[in-house]
């Protein structure tokens, strides 16, 4: 399954670019097996993902926790934790 991923913020700096299109395997069925794919990719993933408990995601622009399955999605985005002002 392809699909769009972003990345915003640190965790864009971190991978090096903000967007990309990605084939998935077909083991990846939740945000949760999708970071720990990205993690295999390389060490700047791994890096940008070495604390996934506090990186956030969204699906279709819809914030989603690690469970939430994937199927369907056409973007899938990751960022840090917000605050507000």
């Amino acid at each position: 399954m392809a699909i769009k991923l972003r990345y915003f913020a640190w965790v864009r700096e971190r991978i090096g670019k903000p967007e990309e299109e990605v084939e998935l395997p077909a083991a990846v069925v939740t945000v949760g097996d999708l970071m720990t794919w990205l993690v295999g990719r390389g060490e700047e993933y791994a890096y940008a993902f070495e604390n996934a408990k506090v990186i956030r995601a969204a699906i279709d622009r819809r914030h989603v926790k690690p469970q939430a399955a994937i199927a369907g999605a056409k973007e899938i985005a990751f960022f840090p934790p917000m605050t507000g002002g």
